[in-house]
């Protein structure tokens, strides 16, 4: 079980990305415009720098979404390979079976 401070300092990093995303990608598509001059790039990166450190989608940590391990994470499932296992043994994931040969 990961500190609840960790996990909820996750949640509160996904709120910023989500406020800041829409401003994010437009300074991003000033900065690589073809048509744009050298002032409008200098100012997209001024921009971009003057965000909030977390307004960074990199930042974001993918979680285990029971109990909040930070590593191993299956992000097809959504869980970390210590919950995939246990759950598959005892039968809870549909279509998943233990392989053998």
């Amino acid at each position: 079980m990961a500190k609840k401070s960790k996990i909820a300092k996750n949640d509160q990093r996904a709120v910023i990305v989500e406020r800041y995303a829409a401003k994010r990608l437009e300074l991003k598509k000033q900065l690589v415009d073809p048509n744009g001059s050298d002032e409008s790039r200098e100012a997209a990166r001024v921009g971009l720098q003057k965000l909030p450190r977390d307004a960074s989608p990199v930042r974001l940590r993918h979680r285990d979404a029971i109990d909040g391990r930070p590593r191993g994470v299956l992000s097809q499932y959504g869980i970390s390979r210590v919950r995939f296992r246990d759950m598959a043994h005892r039968g809870e994931l549909p279509g998943i079976t233990k392989s053998s040969w």
